[in-house]
């Protein structure tokens, strides 16, 4: 039970982090330790176990999808959006730059502990600094987002690009949406509960995420360590989306200095809290990291004795 619920609070996470442009999903779930795991998960959503639900052979579809695992976390991030998308949105229009500290800690401390678990060769380094490029490219504060197209088709075509992003830590879904132009629309169809809008928005998310997982559960397969690498390339790329002090104009935003936030918009740019935050988020990944470590070793203790016993007998 303690197992579940940590889930589901995983689930919680990674569904407020989802809410915030710049910020991804992915990312908690590397943070805390059930990526891999989510994306093999994903993967096996495939024909041949959906047979086996058609079929009634309920028990080995749900065993085969891990599916006590994907409906924690999924209850999670579906409580996370109606809950705290309000909530979330408002703290980011009342305190930009301190919400943004604090999550550019959190990042910046799993670039490291990503990092940490890579065998460092020239492969691997070309592949973190291609991806560094391609995640700052694509999160730079000064693309400018496109003109909001409502047809269904395209809300399909969102969900299915975003779920792709959103599962890729660096990369923002909610940044992309809001490339896109559907970030506002699909604040309010969660505010308003407009169910068309939704139903048509996880059509595309659950198309695009199974095709994706495929795809990275192949490359964790075969080329684990330039994955990874990747992985932490994007997060550190996509710390330019999230600089706390940004510079507005038009449509578009510019990173620039605590000092030149101060001298061109008149307003206070809380430096101290701001380094305050940016290291209490460090210090929480730390923690995070050294919580699921403890967890990750009591459940091997609970679960994988029986196994071997099993094979044993």
């Amino acid at each position: 039970m303690k197992q579940l619920i940590w889930t589901y609070l995983k689930g919680v996470a990674m569904g407020a982090a989802d809410v915030i442009p710049g910020v991804s999903g992915g990312t908690i779930a590397f943070i805390t330790g059930i990526y891999e795991r989510l994306i093999q998960a994903i993967k096996n959503i495939n024909w041949r176990n959906l047979k086996l639900l058609f079929k009634g052979e309920i028990k080995d579809f749900w065993k085969n999808v891990d599916g006590t695992f994907l409906l924690c976390l999924v209850l999670g991030i579906v409580t996370s959006f109606f809950v705290f998308a309000h909530i979330i949105t408002q703290l980011l229009n009342d305190y930009p730059i301190l919400v943004m500290s604090f999550f550019f800690g959190l990042i910046l401390a799993s670039t490291f502990f990503v990092g940490r678990a890579v065998e460092w060769t020239w492969k691997t380094v070309l592949s973190f600094i291609l991806s560094m490029v391609v995640a700052f490219c694509i999160t730079s504060p000064e693309n400018a987002p496109v003109s909001s197209i409502d047809s269904y088709w395209f809300i399909f075509l969102c969900g299915a690009v975003a779920i792709c992003a959103m599962i890729l830590p660096g990369i923002s879904g909610s940044f992309i949406l809001l490339l896109l132009g559907q970030y506002s629309s699909m604040m309010d169809a969660i505010k308003d509960f407009n169910i068309a809008v939704l139903l048509i928005f996880i059509a595309g998310a659950l198309v695009g995420i199974v095709s994706f997982s495929n795809v990275l559960s192949w490359l964790f397969k075969h080329f684990k360590m330039v994955t990874l690498s990747a992985l932490a390339g994007f997060m550190f790329g996509s710390l330019n989306k999230i600089w706390p002090w940004k510079q507005t104009l038009s449509d578009i935003e510019k990173n620039i200095s605590p000092a030149r936030f101060e001298e061109l918009t008149g307003s206070a740019n809380y430096l101290f809290y701001a380094v305050l935050l940016i290291v209490f988020g460090v210090a929480l990944i730390f923690v995070i990291e050294y919580i699921s470590g403890k967890i990750k070793k009591n459940v091997v203790g609970e679960i994988s004795s029986p196994e071997d016993n099993e094979e044993e007998q």
